[in-house]
């Protein structure tokens, strides 16, 4: 969730306030796919991530595109409206009831030493780890990957030279759409989920980005690492209501030593 935030803001400099309330459609997604067709989520998260991909482009094209220019509040008005209209859609097609995917794995666990694992918590973080690589790969690797991190760097120089700046615009947010669309489909099976849990998401997600640096993958990767296990020690020592008070904690302690985040460049 958090990779797909940062690579939004790090090629267009654009705060998609939507995240969450995409990651409740992938959820949404997820479920109807279960549901009505049996497929299991950790086969069905390919097509969320597909379908979540094309979301985004057309958001991209149709709105982003028109105000990448404009002043910051501006484009967080036009993200802030983009998430309202997905939560409220979400809630007129699917009612305000808490759900929940019943995938394959929902009860199984594995033994590791004298520890408990919920296997299905497992898979998903291997299968997050493993998107965040073939992503990183994908960016620095491909043709395509290279053309994104120039329109990032430095945008009036990659159109100079002639490329098709809005085409690498609208795949870049196509991507952490899908990212987004991956991961919500990845949790649905052990996080109950309704229209309105776009918001909390959101919230953890920029957390995480701003921790680990604005824009930086690595940064997202490993924030979202720093993040969960701060608020599971929260969980633990302190009270479950009061992980988050953990989180917020961290994020305040890196943003007074490290105001750019723990990957972020520092501004010159």
């Amino acid at each position: 969730m958090a990779v797909g935030l940062t690579l939004i803001f790090g090629v267009m400099r654009v705060v998609n306030f939507a995240h969450g309330d995409m990651m409740v459609w992938g959820m949404y997604l997820a479920w109807v796919l279960s549901t009505r067709f049996g497929l299991d989520p950790y086969f069905g998260f390919v097509i969320c991530a597909g379908v979540l991909f094309l979301v985004g482009v057309a958001v991209q094209r149709g709105l982003v595109d028109r105000i990448l220019d404009a002043p910051h509040e501006m484009q967080i008005l036009l993200m802030l409206g983009v998430a309202l209209v997905l939560e409220n859609s979400a809630l007129m097609v699917f009612g305000p009831e808490p759900r929940r995917v019943r995938g394959v794995l929902r009860l199984s666990t594995i033994d590791v030493g004298p520890f408990i694992v919920d296997l299905a918590r497992l898979v998903t973080f291997v299968v997050a780890v493993v998107l965040s690589v073939l992503l990183w790969a994908f960016l620095f690797k491909s043709d395509l990957g290279r053309t994104i991190r120039a329109a990032a760097d430095n945008g009036y120089g990659a159109l100079v030279i002639g490329t098709n700046v809005r085409r690498v615009y609208a795949v870049a947010f196509g991507i952490g759409a899908a990212c987004v669309g991956a991961a919500g489909a990845l949790v649905a099976p052990f996080l109950p989920f309704s229209p309105s849990a776009g918001l909390p998401a959101s919230v953890t997600s920029f957390n995480i980005v701003i921790i680990g640096g604005m824009g930086s993958l690595p940064g997202a990767f490993f924030g979202g690492l720093l993040v969960s296990v701060a608020e599971s020690l929260g969980a633990v020592f302190l009270r479950p209501s009061l992980k988050e008070v953990v989180s917020f904690s961290l994020l305040i302690v890196i943003l007074l030593f490290r105001p750019a985040g723990l990957f972020g460049k520092r501004l010159s």
